[in-house]
């Protein structure tokens, strides 16, 4: 399955450091996994689980789900070590947090060969500068570091993210400029369902293709949220048969439900029905 037909609705953070939790990520229904030495792993425990986690990747089992290594930042004294090990770990991409520059990106390609990269977007700097780091030819994914930029930016919690939205806006836009994979950020209170809803419904209706997730219980909501829905699918399937049929027929407009449908609806519908379909494949595989 290639990345851009493939489902990112569910990407579950995993401490890469605890063998319990590797091992039930195999079962649980995610499209992606982000594989944690960072923020998920205490000091002590650094070394031990790189080794950890390289030996559950190479054991396998993770199916179809995109497995993402995120590193310790290279500024640390753990990031090159990490990034050095992960060029060697049975992963699909790294992904590396605080990126503020294409610069920062060239550093971690200079460690992991032709690893895809992935960049977390999480302070204001960042944002500023999504354009470059989006363009960098090697730049796969971008993953939005909620809790980060709102630390950065000294904003209070708001249910609609107001005081996020330009930051947020400015990573999507540069995402989708360069044709690359966008997550939103985590919602933190894992037992708020309705809470976790909205948002998801939020980071949809703004064109995110996912939600990063840190608790096992947020996967269904967010795999529903970022689905299409049985309504949308029937009605890509009319405006496409719609479109169809005006063109054999020669008619110069079709409409569907008293709204007319062009090229552009078209392109949206035939988008819809192959994220149904790479969702299916996905549950089957």
């Amino acid at each position: 399955m290639t990345q851009t037909a493939r489902p990112f609705r569910s990407v579950l953070y995993i401490p890469g450091s605890k063998e319990r939790a590797l091992e039930k990520a195999k079962t649980l229904p995610v499209d992606a996994i982000i594989f944690d030495l960072e923020d998920a792993v205490a000091v002590e425990e650094k070394a031990n689980a790189r080794a950890t986690l390289a030996n559950a990747l190479a054991a396998g089992g993770y199916g179809n789900r995109m497995r993402i290594v995120r590193i310790n930042g290279l500024d640390t004294g753990w990031g090159e070590a990490d990034a050095k090990a992960a060029a060697t770990m049975d992963c699909d991409a790294v992904l590396l947090p605080k990126v503020e520059s294409a610069a920062q990106v060239d550093a971690l390609a200079a460690l992991v060969g032709d690893k895809p990269i992935w960049a977390m977007m999480e302070t204001p700097r960042g944002m500023i500068n999504a354009p470059e780091i989006a363009a960098h030819p090697q730049m796969r994914g971008f993953v939005m570091g909620t809790n980060d930029l709102a630390k950065e930016m000294n904003t209070r919690f708001r249910a609609d993210r107001l005081p996020m939205m330009a930051g947020l806006s400015l990573s999507l836009l540069a995402a989708k400029a360069e044709g690359i994979v966008i997550v939103d950020g985590v919602y933190n209170a894992f037992k708020d369902d309705e809470g976790l809803r909205a948002e998801c419904e939020q980071g949809r209706d703004m064109g995110f293709d996912g939600k990063t997730l840190i608790h096992p219980a947020q996967v269904d909501i967010a795999n529903a949220a970022f689905a299409p829905s049985e309504a949308e699918i029937d009605l890509a399937r009319r405006q496409i048969a719609a479109f169809e049929e005006a063109e054999a027929s020669g008619q110069g407009v079709a409409v569907v439900n008293g709204k007319i449908v062009e090229n552009l609806h078209v392109a949206t519908a035939k988008a819809t029905l192959a994220k149904a379909e790479a969702i299916a494949a996905m549950q089957a595989g």
